[in-house]
């Protein structure tokens, strides 16, 4: 394998994650999280993505990789069209049964992800648009890192094999979400696989893109509105606990 290209897999898999993990734990611990907190994680974050998806074009490209061989093509615009709208559909009606699901389990309420999607996601209508920018930023970047770069190379690299690079793929995929838990990175390593399969099935990235983009934007408007009653009453609730707990020592 090329150096550039070794260097640029040891980054995703060890330094994006790690870095991942440590900035949302620093946001976690801060004493509440501000429209400008919120903002200021958005922007970084797009910066990010694009500088990370420029440099991976760019190596790609000086080694004369194609865009069509990165996913960057329709060869079947029936199929991708159709592929792309089943997807969304499945990937939406996914995370609106996944966030009701938490909320009929009280354990789930109680874990850190609902408290992080309360910190992370969109309060109101600026940070929205400025969520709705991250989530096409990420939804376009990503695809074409972990779909069109990363399994197209361990596909070559491991001669040819179709299964390595679907398997590869996601789980690089999983890793960069490890800030997300051992939960998180599961099902994310979960629909990693099923984008890559369709991305190989298709030969296009743009089913996943799409439906990258349904799942990102939906889980962020979707979950504050969800979500917020119902911590303040398990909030609520651990402070009635405690006050009678204080009370009867």
């Amino acid at each position: 394998m090329r150096w550039d290209f070794a260097l640029i897999l040891g980054f995703l898999g060890i330094a994006v994650p790690w870095l991942g993990k440590r900035r949302v734990q620093q946001f976690m611990q801060s004493t509440s999280a501000t429209r400008r907190d919120r903002l200021a994680l958005y922007a970084s974050t797009m910066v990010f993505q694009w500088l990370a998806a420029a440099v991976v074009l760019w190596r790609a490209r000086n080694h004369g990789i194609s865009a069509a061989t990165l996913g960057f093509s329709v060869a079947n615009i029936r199929l991708t069209v159709i592929t792309s709208v089943v997807l969304c559909a499945f990937i939406l009606a996914n995370q609106v049964f996944s966030l009701r699901r938490m909320l009929s389990q009280p354990l789930e309420i109680k874990g850190a992800l609902p408290h992080l999607m309360k910190r992370i996601f969109p309060q109101e209508d600026v940070e929205r648009w400025a969520f709705f920018g991250l989530v096409v930023s990420v939804a376009l970047c990503e695809e074409f890192i972990y779909r069109g770069f990363v399994q197209r190379i361990f596909q070559d690299w491991l001669g040819g094999s179709v299964l390595a690079g679907l398997l590869m793929s996601a789980l690089l995929f999983g890793l960069a979400h490890l800030y997300q838990g051992r939960r998180g990175m599961l099902s994310t390593f979960v629909v990693g696989l099923l984008f890559s399969a369709i991305r190989e099935w298709t030969g296009s990235l743009a089913p996943s893109m799409a439906a990258h983009f349904v799942a990102d934007l939906a889980i962020g408007f979707l979950a504050p509105h969800y979500l917020r009653g119902v911590l303040i009453d398990v909030s609520n609730s651990k402070k009635d606990t405690r006050g009678m707990h204080d009370s009867s020592v």
